[in-house]
This record gives structure tokens, sequence and C-alpha cells, in this order.
């Protein structure tokens, strides 16, 4: 099996599975309760909150445990709407969003919000001067994504927090779920309020996630019951998944300052050979993207139904972003990018870990070429 799917999801690394097994067995303790048991579990918690602080170098009190980036993103979104509507109800985000923050925008906009939604130039990049121009008296937050999850086009995150330091009162939120690991984002520096993380992005477990959220920022919270992380997320505390979250982006800043290099060559193999491919078009820009996904189109053969040929081979791709891949539905990022439908609808996304190979990208190449040998075939006859 090759899997070149990351950005889907990853395969959990046997350490965080061990440190999740170890903590539900021994430390199953509810963090809320008096006694030693639920004492050992809070300090566990504690800690998690400690290293992950730490890794993201932030605040202890700034970060939140979640379920993941859709919740986090919601959370962060719905969380200062709610809380700052009385002040303005204007919201800027970039047309080439996850799902989670387009459909919390469209949900907003029920509600009476405004939403403004930026073009992206050719390389799937968000200009600065487009969303100065899109901020008003009512802008309350500018949400703009990390690193794409469809083309790894990175988003000037540094230089639209610079901009946004003149607009005191407008929030910036960053999806950095695609970047963890891969490319790094000071988030002081870029002056970012809220800050999405999903761990099974970076070889944790489903259903973990983080969200900083800057000290002093006021939040409306989405669940309220139990006073949990400090009553803005309800509900009993996920320890187990907390530690083995902490444990996996540990590790994936390890890997990423020991195995860049390879994953760098591995990438850049894999644009150049897709360039010499005759009728493939590479949608990943060649500057500003991300080091481990590649994106590219064939037009006139459906992604879905080369997805399934590569398939056959043991060899595992995607199309757009896995929340959206089996609805058969073109990509709104490269069509944003391009304006072309026939490249927006026969888009394939290969995602890359740390442990894959050189000799696995041959592999990957030498069957796509022959894969679209035979079904050109086919489609002739």
């Amino acid at each position: 099996m090759i899997y070149f799917d990351n950005s889907a999801t990853t395969m959990p690394y046997d350490e965080v599975l061990d440190s999740f097994m170890k903590v539900s067995k021994d430390y199953f303790g509810n963090p809320s309760s008096l006694h030693g048991i639920g004492a050992m579990a809070e300090k566990l918690l504690t800690q998690a909150r400690q290293q992950v602080a730490q890794l993201l170098e932030v605040y202890e009190n700034e970060i939140y445990f979640t379920s993941g980036g859709t919740e986090g993103n919601n959370l962060a979104i719905k969380g200062v709407a709610f809380a700052h509507q009385n002040r303005g109800k204007h919201i800027i985000i970039s047309s080439i969003e996850h799902a989670s923050v387009k459909q919390t925008c469209e949900q907003l906009a029920e509600l009476g919000f405004e939403i403004t939604i930026l073009p992206v130039n050719k390389d799937g990049r968000v200009e600065v001067s487009s969303v100065e121009e899109a901020i008003k008296e009512e802008t309350i937050l500018v949400s703009v994504m990390h690193v794409n999850n469809e083309t790894g086009a990175i988003q000037p995150i540094e230089e639209i927090g610079s901009l946004l330091k003149n607009h005191s009162k407008i929030l910036f939120h960053v999806d950095f779920v695609q970047g963890v690991g891969k490319v790094d984002l000071n988030i002081k520096k870029c002056g970012i309020d809220l800050c999405t993380i999903s761990a099974h992005k970076f070889h944790g477990l489903k259903g973990n996630g983080i969200l900083f959220i800057r000290e002093g920022v006021k939040m409306f919270p989405l669940f309220t019951g139990g006073s949990q992380e400090r009553k803005l997320r309800s509900g009993t505390e996920n320890v187990a998944g907390a530690v083995s979250t902490a444990k996996a982006l540990r590790m994936i800043f390890q890997k990423k300052k020991h195995d860049m290099k390879n994953l760098l060559e591995v990438s850049r193999f894999l644009k150049e050979e897709l360039m010499k491919i005759p009728g493939v078009v590479v949608n990943t820009p060649e500057e500003n993207c991300a080091p481990h996904i590649v994106n590219f189109s064939v037009p006139g053969v459906k992604s879905e139904v080369l997805v399934h040929a590569l398939e056959e081979k043991g060899i595992y791709v995607s199309t757009t972003s896995a929340c959206s891949s089996k609805k058969k539905s073109i990509s709104s990022t490269v069509f944003a990018m391009t304006g072309r439908e026939d490249l927006a609808e026969s888009t394939i996304r290969m995602s890359l870990s740390y442990q894959n190979t050189l000799e696995e990208a041959q592999t990957v190449i030498k069957e796509l070429i022959a894969a679209l040998k035979r079904l050109k075939e086919v489609m002739k006859s």
C-alpha cells in the first residue's frame, strides 16, 4: 500500500496510541472529581495543556481542547460572532476556506450577519490589499486559513496579521489544520487571536483538537453545562485524547526538524514528473506552497475515476478535501484559482507524510502514467 492521502487523515503514531491506551486504562478518572483518581487525571490534563502551549509558544491558559478542526472553527467563528455582534456583524473570509468555515458563515448569514468572501489569485492566495479593502466599521472578524487543504497554497498570514494590528477591534482567526508540523506559524508574531488545530492531521487521534484563544478575547460558549475548559467548552474532558494530542504534536515537530529534507525531495520529484506528463496540469503553486500537498488536474478525466484506477494498484490519493469528496462536487478552490471547470472537476490531491519515500513516489508516477493510458484507450473505444 502507498498512502498519499495524509491531508485527509494520518496513521496514528504507535507512541500516540500507547499514550492514549495508558491514560484511558490507568488514569480514567474524571478531572472534576475531588478524589485522588480524579486529581491524577486533572494533573495529566494540565501537563498536556502545558506541553501544547510550550510547543506553540503561547500561554497555558490560551489552550482549549476540542474534538477537532470542525468544532474548533465553529467555536472560534460563532464564539466571536455572538460575543461581539453588538459592535458589528461583518465577517471576512476567503473563497478557499474549509467547509467548516464556509458553512459556519452561511449559518451566520441566515442570522443577519454580513459575510464578505475574498477571491484568490492564480496561485490560490488571498491578496492582503483585498482584505484591507473589505474592512468596514462593522467588521469584527477576519478568518483566513494558513495552508489550503486542496492545493497547499500558503496564505500571507503574517502580512494580514500586520494589517489587522492597525484595526484593534477586529479579531483574526486562522485555520492551522493543514500547516501543523509542515509549515511554521508563529501565532504571537502574526497577531493571531484564534487558531484551530486538529490532531488526526499530524498522526494524533480523530476526535481531538486544539483551539488557541488569545488571552482577553471575549467569546460566547457553544456548549454549556459543566464549566470545563474555563466555561468555554463544557463537557467531561477527554484526558487521554489531550495527552495523546500533546504527544503527537511533540513528535511531529521533531519529525519536521529531522525529516523535512526527505519530504521536500519527494514533493519536488512528484511535481517535476507530473509536469512531464501530457495533459496534466499542476495546480499547486511553484512558490508559497506547503511541502506535503501536490494537486493536479487531468482535463477530460473524472477525478473519481482516476482515484479508483490508482486504488486498484494499491495507491491511495484523493479528489477535493475529504469532507466533500464523496459528494462528487468540483474543487471550489481550483475553480476559484483558475475559473476553469474542466480543471476543477478533474482534480487529484496527493498529500504526503514524513514516512513517504522517493521510491513510493516513483511507483506512483509510473502507475499514474499507465492508468491514464488505459483510461484514454477506454474513452476512445
